[in-house]
Parts: structure tokens; sequence; C-alpha cells
């Protein structure tokens, strides 16, 4: 008959319907959590208490939960495996996002004049400063990219100065700045390099 609630076994709701909704209660709290932190170290002050509020909701629930149910020990279970898919869901999703800045130093061994020359020609804003190492002279390159952009400056990298050395850093905050309108395609710097995906 529509309309009538079918009766759910008291068991079979504590042995398994108490530990799945912990489990995913877990996965959103902390994958939102991990998102705050990102947040809050992005200066994002808005974003970020709107997150803490809905992350700490989210986990008095699953507490509850745990609390009312103390005998169930696939209760613990599903509260740590929680824990743990909500900090790799969360690294997930804030690497999908790409959001914010970061500073890529390059050092090179050898002329870095095609790398500049496609960095500058796809619209990023690169510094250059001479520099002297162990095997010699070679070039210090500085840019400041969108998250989303990195992977281009990567293979870049790879494919004009393939034993060039590289650090990335986040950025917080950064004024002014050069940054291509959206991903470069090919440029007449390109030397006819075919940028690699999912290396």
């Amino acid at each position: 008959m529509l309309g009538v609630v079918p009766d759910i076994d008291p068991e079979f709701f504590s042995l398994v319907v108490v530990p799945v909704f912990i489990f995913i209660a877990r996965i959103c709290d902390v994958t939102i959590g991990t998102m705050r932190i990102i947040f809050v170290s992005r200066g994002m002050k808005v974003a970020a208490p709107i997150l803490g509020f809905v992350e700490i909701f989210i986990w008095i629930i699953a507490i509850g939960q745990i609390f009312q149910n103390l005998t169930n020990p696939l209760n613990y279970f599903a509260y740590a495996a929680g824990f743990a898919a909500g900090n790799y869901i969360g690294m997930l999703v804030e690497e999908r996002l790409a959001m914010g800045l970061a500073l890529i130093r390059i050092i090179t061994q050898r002329d870095a004049t095609n790398l500049i020359d496609y960095l500058r020609a796809a619209g990023y804003g690169v510094t250059v400063l001479d520099a002297h190492g162990k095997q010699g002279p070679g070039k210090v390159i500085f840019s400041v990219v969108k998250r989303k952009n990195m992977r281009d400056v990567e293979d870049a990298i790879h494919e004009f100065n393939p034993k060039a050395f590289y650090s990335i850093e986040d950025v917080r905050r950064a004024a002014e700045g050069t940054f291509p309108v959206a991903v470069p395609g090919p440029t007449p710097f390109s030397f006819g390099r075919v940028i690699r995906r999912g290396k």
C-alpha cells in the first residue's frame, strides 16, 4: 500500500545501516575538513567558516550514532575507514579544483632559451636570473602560475629542459602578475612540441 514505510529489522539496522551511515558521514565531514584547511591556507575568509560549520555538524551526527551504538564494533571500523577515505577524497577534490597560484622555480644547467620563449609566448610571467652551479653556468627561472596551468608548465620543462631541477610552492596571495587567459595551446615557439597529457 502506498505511503506505508516497511518496518526495518532492528538487527539489520544496527549491523548494516548504522555503520554505512557513519562511514558515509565521515567521508563527507573529513572531505569538507580537508577543503576547509586548504581554504584557510589560501585566506578564503568566507568559504572556510561555512565549510567548518557543515563539517562539525556532520561530525556531531556521526559521533552521536557511535555513542548510541557502543556495542557494535563495526561502527568503530566504519568511523576510522570513513576518516581515511575522506582524507583521500578531499585531496582528489582539491586537485580537481586546482585553486590558487603556485610559484615554480626552475634551475637549468644549459641554454634555456626555448623554454623561456615558450613560457612567455604562452602568456606566463617569467623572471630569469643568470646563475652558476657545480656544473657551470645556467639560468634560474621564476614564474607564478595558476595551479590549473601547472601541468602545461611541467610538460614544457620536460620537453625543453628535461634535466632541469624545479620546485613548486603554493602562493597564498599575489598582486599584479602576468597570466595566460586560458590553458595555452600550440604557439609559434612550440617548435613542434606535443604536450603529453596523463604522464
